[in-house]
């Protein structure tokens, strides 16, 4: 009886972590930010999605976003798109002139700021707290679950930023397929609180702030 009650019980425990997982991967299962730590992200689902004529047909951009958090799935395929590896030479998902990649890519979530690291794919913490009113100028962003943030740094005294603002074109336009291709929500903005975002993620005046993108449901 003893037996077949420990086997029972194991049973449960592995149903119960079974589902736990599989939650993880349900596209519309919100994350828990329940510590500031580094994010493992998920491998992008490459066989998902809409696809490419369809997505088109339904980018667009919304200005009204539901406060809840992304699931790791959405939030992991999105920073992929935007501007991950996706070839062994380690190039990106975005052409950029001589692949220099000149953009860094933020993520700006309900519990702080994150740096996302390509080569590992994951968020890595860079401050804690709640910033996202500094990521825009709009209400909106105040309240929504993510804004990109894409961020160059100076690579001599007379840099004008032309390629990185060329590359930041293609990583909207990136995730502006990407969310249409899976029922998100999404706006591209030009704006943001610079001075101050800029002095919260502890980046010196060699940073230029270059693009937003607000994402969610």
């Amino acid at each position: 009886m003893r037996t077949f009650l420990f086997s029972l019980a194991m049973s449960i425990v592995v149903l119960a972590s079974a589902q736990s997982s599989s939650k993880v991967n349900q596209p519309n299962v919100p994350m828990v930010l329940t510590s500031f730590d580094t994010i493992k992200l998920l491998a992008p689902d490459t066989l998902g999605g809409k696809p490419l004529m369809q997505a088109i047909v339904h980018r667009k951009s919304d200005r009204t976003f539901d406060s809840r958090n992304l699931s790791l799935k959405h939030l992991s395929e999105i920073l992929w798109v935007a501007n991950g590896i996706n070839r062994a030479n380690g190039k990106r998902t975005v052409p950029s002139a001589m692949a220099q990649y000149p953009l860094q890519t933020y993520a700006v979530l309900a519990n702080g700021i994150y740096f996302y690291n390509p080569q590992k794919h994951q968020l890595e913490p860079v401050a804690k707290g709640d910033f996202r009113s500094l990521a825009g100028k709009q209400t909106f962003v105040d309240t929504a679950p993510l804004n990109l943030l894409f961020i160059a740094k100076a690579r001599n005294a007379n840099d004008k930023f032309e390629m990185a603002m060329m590359d930041s074109g293609y990583c909207g336009q990136n995730v502006y397929l990407y969310c249409a291709s899976e029922g998100l929500k999404c706006v591209v903005r030009a704006g943001a609180k610079e001075a101050e975002l800029l002095k919260a993620m502890n980046l010196d005046t060699n940073y230029k702030f270059i693009l937003a993108q607000t994402v969610g449901y």
